[in-house]
């Protein structure tokens, strides 16, 4: 049970069709219930798909409790299924899955992506105490009966282990990079399913530049730019180096809201060394990330443990260094830290990121240091490893209701 599922937007909705297909690959029968612009069934693959009909962007609070609603109704009408699997959009999403497995004598995993109502001041949306405390009350006592709840890092486990979940209910598996960037020439992956999509002339802004015109030190900005994903420090030291290096530029990928708002500030602030590229294709999606030089990560503080950008993995995949603005208690910043794929600067401290960036620029020995690290780290952030430890867990999870012989699934690379 997840809001977003392809051809819909989102990390989400990308990471759980990798895991539908995985399980679908060993056997499972898999239903996804999730949105679209209009109701109905579809295949994908041999996984089933149920959409509610609702806008790929809800506004407002109801938009989305009725896109909840309308998602349990649906899910309690198909068949019973041994795992009910609930993920974290719409938010809450894990109690409407608790009910659907109460109600059906499911067992229910929860994969928490972002932590409601936790990350709710995070994300810009004022609510009071008492009904902050009410819903965070609701969100752990759901927890607190699943059979297990992933989490992407261990800044979350510690945030539930700290607030009273079980820790052995508690499984950290991270997130992994998309597909393409890690087997680039997939066959029939022509589809609109990873991260870029093929929407690249239009809706193009008037200064949207190709992939990789010349030798400039690029600093790459790729993916969501969401109210979690604070940029100004970016812009900042942009307007630092702008008047010292004319050989660095800012490179931003993606589009929305956030997008807007820095092609704003860059006319505001007369930024020439801040450049877009719109969503492309998925066979794009390597040379895209490819062409960075040094990839960039941003997290608010109030979001620390609450969220983790999966920006992360895809700029391992490639090898490139990351700086990461944002707190340091965070996985994003342990995995740079012990990997040494890169630095991790504060929020706000834009001549220390103008500096990182400068020595990334002028230091051939520190960049290199950092490209091994990050080509160290792709060994063990795959997303087969993360796959495989998913399936497992979810078939040691319901291996009692299965009749005596069941056997577990075979592992993909033996295959």
């Amino acid at each position: 049970m997840n809001r977003v599922y392809p051809p819909v937007r989102g990390a989400t909705g990308r990471v759980l069709r990798d895991l539908a297909h995985s399980f679908a690959r060993d056997g499972w029968h898999v239903t996804v219930v999730t949105c679209g612009e209009t109701a109905g069934q579809e295949l994908d693959g041999m996984v089933r798909v149920v959409r509610v009909k609702g806008p790929e962007k809800p506004k407002g609070v109801l938009g989305y409790v009725w896109i909840w609603i309308k998602m349990m109704v649906v899910a309690l009408r198909l068949k019973r299924r041994h795992l009910v699997v609930s993920l974290s959009d719409p938010p809450l999403v894990i109690v409407a899955g608790r009910i659907v497995a109460f109600i059906k004598g499911s067992h229910h995993i929860n994969w928490c992506h972002d932590l409601y109502p936790d990350v709710m001041p995070a994300l810009g949306m004022k609510v009071p105490e008492w009904l902050m405390r009410v819903l965070k009350k609701i969100s752990r006592a759901a927890m607190q009966s699943c059979d297990r709840v992933i989490v992407n890092g261990r800044c979350m486990a510690r945030l539930l282990s700290n607030d009273g979940v079980d820790p052995r209910r508690i499984v950290m598996i991270p997130n992994w990079p998309d597909l393409e960037l890690v087997e680039p020439n997939l066959p029939g992956e022509e589809q609109e399913d990873g991260f870029f999509h093929s929407d690249t002339v239009e809706g193009m802004r008037p200064h949207d530049e190709q992939i990789k015109t010349d030798l400039r030190f690029r600093v790459l900005y790729s993916g969501n730019l969401g109210l979690a994903h604070p940029i100004d420090t970016v812009l900042d030291a942009a307007a630092i180096l702008q008047g010292e290096a004319s050989d660095i530029e800012f490179v931003f990928v993606g589009d929305g809201k956030g997008f807007d708002y820095v092609a704003d500030q860059r006319t505001k602030r007369g930024l020439e060394n801040v450049r877009f590229l719109p969503y492309q294709p998925a066979s794009k999606l390597r040379e895209i990330m490819e062409s960075g030089d040094v990839h960039l990560i941003t997290m608010k503080d109030e979001a620390a443990g609450c969220i983790v950008p999966s920006k992360l993995y895809a700029a391992l995949a490639v090898a490139r260094p990351c700086i990461f603005i944002g707190p340091e208690q965070t996985e994003t910043a342990k995995v740079i830290q012990d990997f040494k794929t890169g630095v991790v600067v504060g929020n706000g401290d834009a001549e220390d990121l103008a500096e990182a960036i400068r020595i990334f620029r002028n230091d051939g020995q520190i960049w290199f240091a950092a490209h091994r690290g990050a080509a160290q780290a792709r060994e063990i952030f795959t997303p087969y490893e993360s796959l495989d430890a998913w399936v497992e867990r979810a078939f040691s999870t319901i291996k009692d209701d299965l009749r005596e012989g069941a056997v577990p699934r075979k592992k993909r690379r033996a295959a």
